[in-house]
């Protein structure tokens, strides 16, 4: 059962944990030592109005279990409100929990929000495998259960919650993956694989289905980066779901996608070995000039992998239209080649490792301005002695990629210096307004999480910095800012 409701929450703001009507950011630290377990993790909210930052982890009074070794608390997040009371609560995954003696299964808390304690007032809802929910048979070791996280609320007012299960076994293989999907004010539960009712393609083994998930209120998204097309291995392939359980039990599955089934010409968008399309995805609403309301879904899909000509790994990005009826219009292939852009593809970039698209205006008609798409290229390196110091970069997601383009590296936009394998763009997020861009690996001085208007120009500065040792947050921080909401 979900906790009871908030009194006095402030309904309508995104990501507002403490029900006040200010946006407030949640920043993972699953690496961080609690009560001196290593790796323990926690999760950060910073409360917006500078009202200060409260620390949740599994030690936190009302969250359920206990912080232990390796456990990775925060390694995933989503954020929605399942009780429907106005304040927002917050779905953490810890893919590496133990459950009793089985290593490494999974585990997803969801800690609510509150207008006096937020994360300790009501006590957390947690979901694994097992007998409790219909979400598998047995936990595994090595299922990740809550790998990959998503949420929203339904066209029928249900919130609802994705759990990626990337390394589910079963009669397919090792790793072919599951997700759990999570719905109503009662948390009913059911499991889907790729061998459920209507899906586009067969679960085998390594496809791990679930590893990246995305939402909006409308569609639903799973990544499967090892899937097989035919004969070609680990090409990666998606799956796009309705947030609406079908007569055979599970969420609507509306089709499948690889690059097989891309629309165009262009000889780069055949499906290769090791391509791992699916890496990463994200979905925002979208509003056509038709409709009234946001009525369709821009899906963005990530291919890391991909090899432009001689160049191995450059790493490419698919832009995709779903609409209210359930079609699919591809609108972009984008790459760093492309016409304008800011940087040119290179060995081993793997731009696209990472997207987070937005639209800062969801209600009225969309635009190049206000749809916008940040692609992290970890890879990414301008300096012989910063390897892997990585950049993200910031496209319209209508229209030319080139038009209004802008590039933020380490020492040129982001206010770190550049270093070796700072990896720059593996932890991005759409927050509401702003970009977030976390910093969490490379030397202590430049971990951070910088907040940046989508509009940014290229080498543009953040509007906002949340840094482990200012504001109320302590220092020592443990991959800071490797998630954030």
């Amino acid at each position: 059962m979900p906790a009871e409701a908030a009194a006095a929450c402030t309904a309508g703001t995104q990501a507002d944990f403490n029900g006040d009507g200010v946006r407030d950011t949640a920043i993972a630290e699953p690496d961080a030592t609690v009560a001196g377990h290593a790796r323990a993790g926690l999760v950060r909210i910073v409360l917006g109005g500078g009202k200060g930052a409260v620390e949740i982890s599994q030690d936190t009074p009302n969250v359920a279990d206990g912080a232990e070794d390796g456990d990775r608390f925060g390694y995933s997040l989503a954020v929605y409100d399942v009780n429907k009371d106005g304040c927002s609560d917050l779905a953490v995954g810890i893919p590496y929990e133990d459950v009793g003696t089985v290593m490494d299964a999974g585990y997803v808390q969801v800690i609510y929000g509150s207008t006096t304690a937020v994360g300790s007032e009501f006590r957390s809802s947690g979901f694994a495998q097992g007998a409790a929910y219909p979400l598998g048979d047995v936990p595994e070791a090595d299922d990740w259960f809550g790998y990959a996280l998503a949420a929203g609320t339904s066209s029928t007012g249900f919130p609802f919650l994705v759990i990626g299960i990337p390394g589910e076994d079963g009669t397919a293989g090792a790793d072919m993956g599951m997700v759990g999907y999570v719905y109503g004010p009662e948390h009913d539960a059911v499991s889907v694989t790729q061998d459920s009712a209507g899906m586009w393609e067969e679960a085998e083994a390594y496809d791990r289905f679930g590893a990246s998930v995305a939402a909006t209120d409308r569609h639903f998204v799973v990544g499967a980066p090892g899937e097989s097309i035919g004969t070609v291995t680990f090409a990666g392939g998606v799956q796009v779901f309705q947030p609406s359980v079908n007569a055979d039990g599970v969420p609507n599955p509306l089709f499948g996608l690889g690059q097989a089934r891309t629309v165009g010409t262009n000889p780069d968008l055949a499906a290769e070995t090791d391509d791992q399309y699916g890496t990463a995805v994200s979905l925002t609403p979208y509003r056509p000039s038709t409709a009234t309301s946001p009525t369709d879904s821009m899906l963005t899909v990530g291919v890391p992998g991909e090899d432009l000509g001689p160049t191995a790994d450059a790493g490419a990005v698919s832009v995709y239209q779903i609409t209210a009826a359930g079609t699919l219009n591809e609108t972009q292939w984008l790459t760093q080649d492309a016409a304008d852009v800011d940087e040119t593809a290179e060995e081993y970039d793997y731009f696209g490792q990472r997207v987070a698209a937005g639209n800062t205006n969801p209600a009225a008609v969309a635009t190049a301005s206000t749809m916008r798409l940040a692609v992290g290229a970890p890879g990414e390196e301008t300096d012989a002695d910063a390897r892997d110091a990585g950049a993200v970069q910031v496209f319209p997601l209508l229209g030319a990629p080139g038009a209004t383009d802008s590039l933020l590296l380490p020492g040129s936009g982001i206010p770190s210096a550049a270093a070796a394998r700072q990896f720059a763009g593996i932890s991005i997020a759409a927050g509401g307004p702003s970009l977030y861009v976390g910093m969490p690996y490379g030397p202590v001085s430049g971990k951070a999480v910088y907040a940046f208007p989508w509009t940014v120009a290229s080498g543009g500065a953040p509007t906002q910095t949340w840094k482990p040792g200012d504001g109320g947050i302590p220092a020592g921080a443990g991959a800071f800012g490797a998630t954030v909401r």
